[in-house]
């Protein structure tokens, strides 16, 4: 399998970029070709944090792209060229068995992914594990949840071309393109090891450490909302036509969280001391409109 590792570098990763490289270079699997996306940083500036040239394809987006539009671009570049392609965030680090692994998973699978060791700023392991899901536990997360971030997933590069293009204007795009792939009935996998260092700072898009802050909820919120909007406002034809119908559902329930729950300042400071107070899920945007609470808003809309 000709295989490809992509990822994106973007501006306040930096400090991060030397441990990412170094456990890049680690890698048991050394057959694959690297891809980078540049957002805003140049490649000259990218090299001299790292001390030296890198071996990679680099991929340069016009001045003002979005941050969705620079992964398609790159995106699109890799499939054409790529029987697979391993994504991995550069503030990240890579276990040295995660490309071998990957590779071994897209043999048998369209879209894998892996579990995550939850690590702070400097690097140290917190003893958490993220994502460590069962393959049975795997068809309760999509599409209401997502476990294939672009830190710890890998795509066959048929399934990815289908799922493309992403739009410009989405935020959470290793969830609309795993939602997609769902959508399509991909064959999905997922190695509940941890084969990746899930960096923790004030930067994450997804935060998942515990306790949740009323402030995070609903800017999470905010992004889920819209991202169901964009999953629901691309057609899919060959989709399979049930799975179109449940991420409507989820929309719907969603939309009536942010209505019931997130514009109340008293409910939403009780739903998440709720929230804070359930046993830890691991998949990302569990905080927001999690079933499990959903009596806080059903009711409210039945006695209504």
């Amino acid at each position: 399998m000709k295989l490809a590792v992509y990822t994106t570098i973007y501006p306040g990763v930096e400090p991060y970029l030397p441990d990412w490289c170094r456990s890049l270079l680690g890698q048991t699997d050394q057959s694959s070709d690297l891809w980078i996306g540049l957002d805003t940083l140049g490649q000259e500036a990218v090299e001299q944090v790292l001390g030296g040239a890198m071996n990679a394809n680099w991929v340069i987006t016009p001045r003002g792209a979005t941050p969705a539009e620079i992964r398609q671009q790159a995106l699109l570049k890799v499939v054409e060229l790529y029987d697979g392609v391993v994504l991995v965030d550069s503030d990240d680090i890579l276990a040295a068995s995660r490309v071998a692994m990957a590779r071994d998973q897209l043999s048998n699978s369209d879209l894998t992914g892996c579990a995550l060791s939850i690590v702070d700023q400097s690097g140290r392991d917190l003893g958490a594990t993220f994502g460590a899901l069962t393959h049975g536990d795997m068809k309760d997360v999509l599409p209401r949840n997502n476990v294939f971030g672009f830190s710890n997933s890998a795509f066959r590069t048929e399934l990815l071309r289908r799922c493309l293009p992403i739009p410009a204007e989405a935020v959470l795009v290793d969830w609309y393109l795993a939602t997609r792939a769902w959508l399509l009935g991909a064959r999905m996998d997922f190695d509940p090891t941890p084969r990746m260092g899930y960096r923790q700072h004030p930067g994450n898009t997804a935060r998942v450490r515990r306790p949740f802050s009323i402030e995070q909820v609903a800017s999470d919120a905010q992004l889920v909302r819209r991202h169901f909007q964009l999953v629901l406002a691309e057609p899919l034809p060959a989709a399979i036509g049930t799975r179109w119908e449940e991420v409507r559902q989820v929309a719907s329930d969603v939309e009536e969280y942010c209505n019931q729950i997130v514009a109340d300042s008293e409910r939403m400071e009780l739903y998440v001391s709720a929230l804070n107070a359930l046993p830890l899920q691991p998949v990302w945007w569990a905080c927001v409109a999690n079933p499990a609470l959903a009596h806080m808003w059903t009711e409210q809309r039945v006695s209504a």
